[in-house]
Parts: C-alpha cells; sequence; structure tokens
C-alpha cells in the first residue's frame, strides 16, 4: 500500500539551509529509488521537514529505503557542515493511505506545502516538490512514478486548490496520531492487519462522571 512519510528537524532545526541542501536532498532521492525497489509519487522539501509519498513494492521496502535515504543524507550533512549529532528528530513517521480519493487528498497536501507555508503564490513554484514536475511534463524524472490512482488532467489546478478545513484537520489528526487515511471501513481493517489499533481509540483522561461511578461503586 502507498504511505505518507513525513520527519522533522532535530528540535524543529532547519535542515536545509541554502539551495545546494535542496538539491543534494532531491539528489539521494533520486539515487535512493535505484538502490531500494521502491516507488516514489510526490515529495515536498521544505526548510525543517519533508513530505513523502511512497508506494513500496514489498514488506521492508520502505525501512530498507528511508534507512539508506536518511543515513546518506546525514552523513553529507555532517562532511558538509562539519558537524556531529541529530539531524531529525527520530525514526521518521509514515501512514497507510487508502488508493483512493484518499490518495489523491495526501498527495494535494504534501506537494502544496510550501504553498501553505506562504514561501511561493503558486505550488509549482517551489523547486523541490514534485508538483514543479507537472508544469514540465517533457522532462518528467525517472525517479518519480505516477501511482496508482489518475490525477486526471487539471492536477496544477487541484493542487493550487486549498483543501477544505475538514480535510486538513482530519489529516493532521492522522499525522498526529498515526492512524491510517482511509474510509472508516478501510481504517480499521488496516489498523488491524498492521497492529495500529490504538491510533483509532479517543485519548484523553476518562470523564469526570465515569470516575465517579467507579468510585461508588467500590464503596
Amino acid at each position: 500500500m502507498c504511505y505518507h512519510v513525513i520527519n522533522r528537524g532535530n528540535g524543529g532545526q532547519e535542515v536545509f539551509h541554502k539551495p545546494q541542501d535542496y538539491d543534494a536532498f532531491v539528489g539521494l532521492l533520486a539515487e535512493s529509488v535505484e538502490r531500494v525497489e521502491v516507488r516514489l509519487l510526490a515529495y515536498c522539501i521544505m526548510p525543517n521537514h519533508f513530505h513523502l509519498v511512497v508506494w513500496p513494492r514489498g514488506d521492508g521496502d520502505l525501512s530498507r529505503w528511508m534507512q539508506w535515504l536518511l543515513t546518506a543524507h546525514v552523513r553529507r550533512y555532517h562532511r558538509h557542515y562539519q558537524g556531529s549529532g541529530h539531524v531529525w528528530q527520530g525514526r521518521f513517521k509514515a501512514f497507510p493511505i487508502q488508493q483512493d480519493e484518499h490518495l489523491l487528498t495526501v498527495l494535494r497536501y504534501a506537494e502544496r506545502n510550501a504553498l501553505r507555508g506562504g514561501l511561493v503564490e503558486r505550488a509549482e513554484d517551489w523547486p523541490w516538490s514534485s508538483v514543479r514536475w507537472w508544469r514540465d511534463r517533457q522532462h518528467w524524472p525517472t525517479f518519480l512514478s505516477q501511482g496508482p490512482v489518475d490525477r486526471g488532467r487539471q492536477w496544477l489546478s487541484l493542487v493550487n486548490r486549498p483543501l477544505s478545513s475538514q480535510q486538513l484537520e482530519a489529516l493532521r489528526r492522522s499525522v498526529n496520531r498515526g492512524t491510517p487515511w482511509g474510509s472508516p471501513v478501510w481504517q480499521k481493517r488496516t489498523a488491524v492487519r498492521l497492529g495500529l489499533e490504538a491510533s483509532l481509540r479517543p485519548r484523553g483522561r476518562p470523564r469526570i462522571r465515569a470516575i465517579q461511578v467507579t468510585a461508588d461503586q467500590t464503596k
């Protein structure tokens, strides 16, 4: 299945300081898909984090791919900036996506990240987002895959159109909770399959009324 992959700089710090840093990471993305056969559907590299949408071919491929990518990047970062220590906040986060309109929503969310952050006026103007290639289809890079769901001829317009507040809230909840992104039935089935049932349960302390009833029953 497809996955939405995210990682942030350690302590929220910037990781990409200049154009060459972004370009080097894109180069590593291109090299990584040759080393581990995953299909990269979308990317957006921001100053202190990145979004990737990935379609692995087999079990374990995503972990192997991300291990190579992040290790190669950290080595390059320390060599270039003569530093040491953690660059990323920890292990990457990855969330399964249902391969239908839910995948299209995540692709839009990822590729319009720079626009949503106010860095550009149109999503395709950000040089380090895969959406730029939809404006220049003649030079489509070999390391990018179209994916299992057709994006249609108006993809650029769709990416530049804001997601609804409900979509954004649900996507951020998926990111924060680690919840699979899809229809309710698909969510439950996938959570059971991957051992993610806890991500579907409500968080927070029990209601006061429930606590009082329990206390009364023990008297």
